[in-house]
């Protein structure tokens, strides 16, 4: 049998010492916080107030009714942590951390077996015991002392006092606290007469130095900024103290009638001394810390941009921070080649002052920046100039850089008559007296307008403006109209530059074409960005001229009330700019696919912006008439494209077939009729059997057809796409959107594209009787859409003469589909075609294709396999 003897007891109680002695350590922290804590917070309440210098600021009875509460506060704090203290013991501790164990096993290990001793199962049941608190005890942890005192203190006055305490530290001196112990050792008489003083010492705020507190500054040498502030001020007895300097450079003479003074403010403005006289007194000798002036360098070359703007990089620097800048821009009269319009003596001109760009956050004590700004409207403009920057410092310290000859920068321009406008322009603004001169040149010049201009319009604008011109030559030329004609000159050249908006929507596309395909073919970064920056030069270039082009059809408007109808496309400029930004922020990422198909998205809200601003209500046709229009095109275009499918597959099988010599008929070249040959026939080019080579009405090897005498046309499956790409547009500009047949109208559409698509794909396999399938279904597709769409436009005029107290005029009007016609079978009008209405543009052209089909199904000379596939096409029209 296995006994637990005290030797073991005494082992496990040995491994204990370390928790114990913690445990204790922590009870005997807990007692001196329990006890101490009123004596702390009034020592830490003292120390604040001697430290933020109240003594010196209160009266004296304050003061020594405060030191006695201290007194009385500080021996009750003694009293009270005496009555409360009680050193704890070891015993204490073991007690505690035994508390702290499950079952108390040190209490177990300490007892001992009074009844069954002498019974070994008993006895055994004791070791076992002994052993399990031994293993219980061996875990022990030191129990830490509880250390809050909120049950004691419920005000929390130590936290006051902390508190207090820190902000002393922060805004006080600790020096303050040997004055305290000065008055009380001086007796009353020196507390009641022993002077005070406090001196500050405020640098200039530009230069960002903190606010000296002199009193807690030593005697000897002090560097300050030049206007530097000092502030002194001086209390208790009046002429017990005095303060003399030399530093502000102007002391006024002292008048001895007048009383001492208490306060003083100067500033800091040469190298001195300022001293105070008389308790606690002070020397500084002051160095004065000199402000240099700022520094400023033009540092290269000004960089033009393409549409004349200006970027001339400069450096500046200041030891505290540079304030302002600003450039001067001079005529360099001697360097100008006074020829033509400028020998005559230029009209008074101030000279260009630009401010210089500042950074907005950051240092200004020394930055590089680019001032950038357009000229190419002054009169200036492409002359030589001189330029000179100054930077200006906080305090009013100019730097200026020396004269810099340069051409002043401009717009440039290569049209031939814009120049001209441009330069008679800038002789105008040079001398008023060239006002003769300007008309007669260009009147010159645009002698033979057709061979100048590109519309009769900006013929007849110039015309006007030089009949202004002689007028101001006879009679004077004022200021404002000066300016006047100078802008309208302007305008004129802008327009003959870049051309009107056709002109813009072409270098668009180019460059959107260009973009593409270097993309599509792994060009360079540079490249890739060099494209990209063209891209958003044409695009800000066509949105400019489609807002003129809005803005001067809005102004032809007779009444103000009149307003385009039908659905609109916005877009702003920075709607662009942020697909661009996207598109260009893909193509760094290289992901190529996602910036051709953001690329393709941009091209497409483009075109339909294009529909919206150029081409919406032309006629006078409202938004649905036109929608109705063009999907009747489209029907028409599909369906020859479908007969030459047809006629592709014919000769197939018939190769000796002549059907393209009717007339009337689309032969396989794409030209209607009109005696075309088809392959193998003669046609205006005679084809030679030896090499396959034709004449202007074949197909060529490469695969594209050519017509008689129109030159290389496109393949069917090309022309294939872009009446898909074109069907795509009409679908963006479908009206009545959110309504049941609108949306049924934009389904067919849907349905139609897909058709297309596929149709696409079997003209360019080859597979011709697929296409042809596909191109029906197509066909049948654009039906239904304008079948929905006319049911739509009759439910809108429904609407409008509801809302508007009006009854329909024809009862039967809103029954009728998109070809005029009645729906249903129960018409009363009979079903003889030539009773049926037709009341539009759109389905008048509808009834001539329907016509044509009917007529050519007739024809006898066509083989029966064209005339089974036009009955079909009847079937289903």
């Amino acid at each position: 049998m296995v006994q637990f003897t005290s030797e073991d007891t005494k082992r496990t109680l040995d491994a204990l010492r370390r928790p114990l002695w913690l445990t204790r350590l922590g009870m005997q922290a807990e007692t001196l916080v329990r006890c101490l804590w009123p004596m702390m917070t009034v020592v830490l309440l003292a120390l604040a107030a001697a430290m933020m210098g109240l003594h010196e600021v209160a009266r004296i009875e304050v003061i020594w009714a405060a030191i006695g509460l201290t007194a009385a506060a500080l021996l009750w704090s003694v009293a009270y942590a005496l009555r409360r203290w009680s050193w704890p013991s070891q015993t204490a501790a073991m007690a505690r951390l035994d508390a702290s164990i499950e079952g108390r096993p040190l209490t177990a290990l300490l007892d001992e077996q009074v009844i069954g001793d002498g019974d070994d199962a008993s006895a055994a049941v004791w070791a076992a015991h002994k052993r399990r608190m031994a293993a219980r005890a061996q875990a022990a942890q030191a129990v830490p002392g509880d250390l809050r005192v909120a049950s004691r203190d419920p005000y929390a006055l130590r936290f006051l006092a902390v508190l207090l305490f820190g902000v002393a530290l922060v805004f006080g001196s600790v020096l303050r606290v040997g004055s305290v112990a000065q008055m009380a050792s001086g007796g009353d008489g020196a507390l009641v007469s022993g002077p005070v003083w406090e001196g500050w010492a405020e640098p200039p705020r530009y230069t960002g130095k903190p606010t000296l507190y002199l009193n807690d500054l030593p005697a000897g040498a002090l560097e300050l900024p030049v206007g530097t502030l000092i502030t002194m001020r001086l209390y208790g007895e009046v002429g017990a103290l005095s303060v003399t300097q030399t530093v502000s450079g102007s002391v006024a003479p002292a008048d001895p009638d007048a009383p001492p003074q208490m306060a003083f403010d100067f500033k800091v403005n040469q190298n001195g001394s300022i001293a105070v006289d008389g308790a606690d007194a002070r020397t500084w000798d002051i160095t004065i810390r000199a402000d240099a002036a700022p520094e400023i360098m033009i540092l290269g070359e000004p960089e033009v941009a393409a549409l004349g703007e200006m970027r001339l990089p400069f450096a500046a620097k200041d030891d505290y921070g540079v304030e302002a800048g600003e450039a001067r821009i001079m005529l360099d009269l001697a360097s100008v080649d006074r020829r033509y319009g400028l020998e005559a003596e230029p009209d008074a001109r101030p000279e260009i002052t630009v401010p210089l760009p500042m950074p907005i956050a950051g240092d200004r004590t020394g930055f590089e920046e680019n001032l950038i700004d357009d000229f190419s409207q002054h009169p200036w403009a492409n002359l030589p100039v001189t330029v000179a920057m100054t930077a200006l410092d906080a305090s009013e310290q100019q730097a200026s850089t020396a004269p810099m000859s340069m051409t002043l920068p401009g717009r440039r321009f290569f049209d031939p008559m814009a120049a001209a406008v441009i330069e008679m322009r800038r002789d105008i603004l040079w001398s008023t007296t060239n006002t003769r001169r300007s008309a007669q040149v260009l009147r010159a010049v645009s002698y033979l307008p057709k061979d100048v201009f590109r519309k009769e319009t900006t013929a007849l604008r110039l015309r006007k403006m030089i009949g202004q011109m002689e007028i101001y030559a006879r009679f004077g030329l004022a200021e404002e109209n000066r300016d006047q004609l100078a802008q309208d000159l302007w305008d004129l050249a802008i327009e003959l530059e870049e051309g009107d908006l056709d002109d813009a929507r072409e270098r668009m596309r180019r460059a959107q074409e260009r973009l593409n395909e270097a993309m599509k073919n792994g060009a360079s970064d540079e490249e890739i960005a060099e494209l990209m920056q063209e891209l958003r030069r044409a695009t800000e270039d066509y949105m400019r001229q489609l807002q003129r082009k809005q803005a001067e059809r809005q102004d032809g408007e007779q009444e103000q009330g009149q307003q385009q109808q039908g659905e609109t496309m916005q877009m702003t400029q920075d709607d662009l700019q942020r697909m661009m930004d996207r598109i260009q922020e893909l193509m760094e990422q290289g992901r190529m696919a996602e910036a051709e198909q953001a690329l393709k998205e941009l091209q497409e809200m483009m075109e339909n912006m294009q529909v919206t601003q150029g081409q919406q209500g032309e006629g006078g046709q409202s938004p649905g008439e036109q929608a109705m229009d063009d999907l009747a095109e489209t029907l028409r275009d599909q369906q020859g494209l479908s007969d030459q499918a047809f006629r592709d597959l014919q000769e197939q099988f018939n190769p000796n077939a002549q059907a393209g010599e009717n007339q009337g008929n689309e032969g396989r070249n794409g030209n209607q009729g009109q005696g075309e040959s088809h392959e193998g026939q003669k046609g205006q080019g005679e084809q030679d059997p030896r090499n396959g080579e034709q004449g202007g009405g074949g197909e060529q090897r490469d695969g594209t057809r050519q017509g008689a005498g129109e030159g290389q046309q496109q393949s069917l499956a090309e022309r294939q796409q872009q009446l898909r790409d074109e069907l795509n547009r009409q679908e963006g500009n479908m009206p009545g959107q959110g309504t049941p047949e609108g949306d049924a109208a934009r389904e067919a559409l849907e349905r139609a594209g897909r058709a297309m698509d596929e149709a696409e794909q079997n003209l360019r396999d080859g597979e011709l009787a697929e296409a042809i399938e596909n191109q029906s279904q197509a066909m049948e597709a654009l039906r239904d859409s304008m079948r929905s769409l006319g049911e739509a436009m009759a439910q809108e005029e429904r609407n409008q003469q509801q809302g508007q107290g009006q009854q329909p005029s024809d009862p039967r009007a809103g029954n009728r589909d998109p070809l005029g016609r009645e729906n249903g079978t129960n018409s009363t009008e009979g079903g003889d075609d030539s009773r049926r209405v037709l009341n539009g543009g759109s389905v008048g052209r509808s009834r001539e294709l329907f016509d044509e089909i009917r007529r050519r199904s007739g024809d006898q000379s066509r083989s029966e396999v064209e005339r089974d596939y036009l009955n079909r096409l009847l079937e289903r029209f």
